[in-house]
């Protein structure tokens, strides 16, 4: 019967009450209903100002981030379930924070000609365009083919002839970067994973990894 009292009577998390914001943990969130109860407004106003400061010093790397000191004063609102009576520095948030949806995330939607180069390789090549002929062009326009060579064998096949590179280089810059008078140098790329996996999860031929039983 001791064993079974001592067992009902611990303290775990599961039966205590679930944190409004567990990221700060259980003993912030007894300060604030500590808070709660202060019936002096005026102490409780120092107190609050108290618990931030606690609060921000559990994450001192955000001290930098704009609003940080405004996003815990909502944090301290969210957690008092919103009953709290304090003079908020900021306007303080409703329950319905609780529930709004998200703003939706504007996506650039923007024509690629060719998705395996990518479309910060067209901007790139723009900018190419700008410089005067020369030996730095040269080296610009050999070093962003190379690119394209990679980028190519990535995602198409094991070689690739250099004039297709060239080609394409000339369709991406409409035509105002002739076919360059050089070789670009052999390369050797790593399949991406989503190819790798498919490899190995490829069946070989039935029988060759086999032996044949007599």
């Amino acid at each position: 019967m001791q064993m079974k009292k001592s067992f009902e009577s611990k303290d775990y998390n599961s039966s205590r009450e679930k944190l409004a914001l567990p990221e700060y943990g259980r003993n912030v969130q007894n300060m604030v209903n500590l808070l709660m109860k202060i019936e002096d407004k005026d102490i409780r106003n120092k107190a609050a100002k108290t618990i931030i400061d606690v609060m921000g010093n559990l994450y001192p790397y955000l001290r930098d981030v704009p609003d940080f000191k405004h996003k815990l004063w909502d944090h301290l609102a969210i957690m008092s379930n919103f009953k709290l009576d304090i003079n908020y520095p900021y306007t303080p948030p409703t329950p319905d924070i609780l529930t709004e949806k998200p703003d939706k995330v504007p996506y650039p939607h923007k024509d690629i000609k060719f998705r395996y180069y990518g479309k910060t390789i067209e901007l790139m090549l723009d900018k190419a365009k700008e410089f005067e002929d020369g030996p730095e062009k040269d080296i610009l326009i050999y070093q962003l083919a190379m690119h394209m060579k990679k980028s190519y064998l990535t995602w198409n096949k094991d070689s690739v002839d250099d004039s297709i590179i060239f080609e394409d280089l000339m369709t991406l810059s409409d035509g105002d970067i002739k076919t360059p008078e050089f070789e670009l140098a052999n390369v050797k790329v790593q399949p991406p994973k989503q190819q790798q996996q498919f490899q190995k999860q490829k069946p070989s031929k039935k029988g060759s990894s086999q032996k044949k039983q007599h």
